[in-house]
């Protein structure tokens, strides 16, 4: 009996794919067809699809993001193109001359976090012969995808990122990192996406200020944030906070768990529903995600007759009152942002004078936070 050895389902896509790449002349960061189109082209399932695409992606032909698709990687567009692989997924024609100037994308400059990092960054720079120039997103996302292309337009030869609250990735970063241009991010990562980042431990952070309200006596403790949960910064300070209500052995109760919602100057503060949650005494103490907040939640418990911390003890996560620790009010959670933006600017350099070990990947540091206790916080008051 004869038997015809048939080339399984998986394998042809691959081998499409391969073609595709070469007839089309796809280079890096290119996207292939979708899960969905090569489900239709080769009437196979979904499982056979992505057996097709892990194997690509473990030979580096491809590289998957979650929730985007497939792009051609950087490796497979040098080797169809049968040139050296190039510095940085650019080849030699299209590095530009230096500038000696660097990029730093920010949301704002509103706080003293913001101008503790930027001096952490200009100080990195500075000492390594390089300019810093500075651009706002103002939070947007459209206005941080600019920003990184105005960048890249004027020959930055190396962009530091903080990237805004967004439920979605950001293209153009997506870009650097698929173009081989040396870039860092800063405070949060993109889940899924293998980059270059640098961060304090938001799940320790919330930690922290969950024990130092417990020893305090305090047990309706509640979170707060004015940005979308979905976000990774936003998710891992929560989950920080749930574990350590669950290790006292304590419930979670979903209604202190505040967030999604947005505080304007032009607003009436009586008619905001976190001034309507504090004046009901639900919870007797608050851990906001970010100093604005913290400061906010203050003016809002003094209009409400509260006193801090007799009343209402608050943790702010970093200082929003002053540049000098020892002047401090708040009790906060010191994310050592000048340090954050000190080694984002060294590993940056690193990257771009060819010291960082790529062999081990991308760096990624998580820096370990602190509490700083000040006046904000006090013993639970007695009922």
């Amino acid at each position: 009996m004869n038997v015809t050895a048939r080339t399984p389902l998986y394998q042809k896509i691959q081998q499409y794919i391969r073609e595709l790449i070469e007839s089309e002349g796809l280079k890096s960061g290119d996207r292939i067809p979708t899960e969905k189109e090569l489900m239709e082209r080769f009437d196979v399932s979904k499982i056979t699809v992505v057996k097709a695409l892990t194997g690509l992606a473990n030979e580096n032909v491809i590289s998957r993001v979650p929730g985007k698709g497939s792009f051609v990687s950087e490796l497979s567009a040098a080797e169809e193109a049968e040139v050296p692989r190039p510095v940085f997924g650019r080849t030699p024609e299209e590095v530009k001359p230096k500038t000696g100037l660097i990029g730093l994308v920010m949301p704002s400059i509103y706080d003293y976090f913001a101008v503790r990092l930027i001096d952490g960054v200009r100080r990195g720079l500075s000492s390594k012969g390089y300019r810093t120039m500075i651009l706002l997103s103002e939070g947007d996302l459209e206005h941080e995808k600019e920003a990184i292309k105005t960048l890249k337009q004027i020959g930055a030869e190396g962009i530091l990122v903080f990237p805004v609250d967004e439920e979605h990735y950001n293209d153009e970063i997506l870009n650097l990192k698929f173009s081989g241009y040396p870039f860092v991010l800063i405070d949060r990562f993109l889940p899924g996406v293998e980059t270059n980042y640098i961060a304090a431990d938001g799940r320790l952070g919330t930690r922290l200020a969950v024990e130092h309200l417990w020893e305090l006596g305090h047990r309706e403790i509640a979170i707060c944030s004015d940005s979308p949960l979905q976000t990774v910064t936003v998710q891992e300070r929560i989950e920080g906070y749930m574990d350590a209500l669950k290790d006292k052995g304590a419930l979670i109760n979903p209604a202190h768990i505040i967030t999604g919602f947005r505080i304007h100057a032009s607003d009436e503060p009586e008619k905001h529903p976190l001034y309507r949650y504090i004046r009901s005494g639900l919870a007797t103490a608050y851990i906001t995600l970010n100093g604005k907040l913290g400061v906010q939640i203050q003016q809002m418990a003094k209009r409400n007759g509260l006193s801090i911390p007799d009343d209402l003890s608050i943790v702010s996560f970093d200082d929003p009152t002053s540049v000098v620790e020892e002047l401090s009010v708040f009790t906060h959670i010191k994310q050592f942002e000048y340090e954050m933006g000190l080694r984002a600017a060294e590993t940056l350099v690193d990257i771009i004078g060819e010291k960082a070990d790529r062999s081990g990947g991308y760096t990624k540091t998580l820096l370990v936070p602190e509490l700083v206790v000040g006046r904000t916080t006090g013993p639970v008051k007695p009922h």
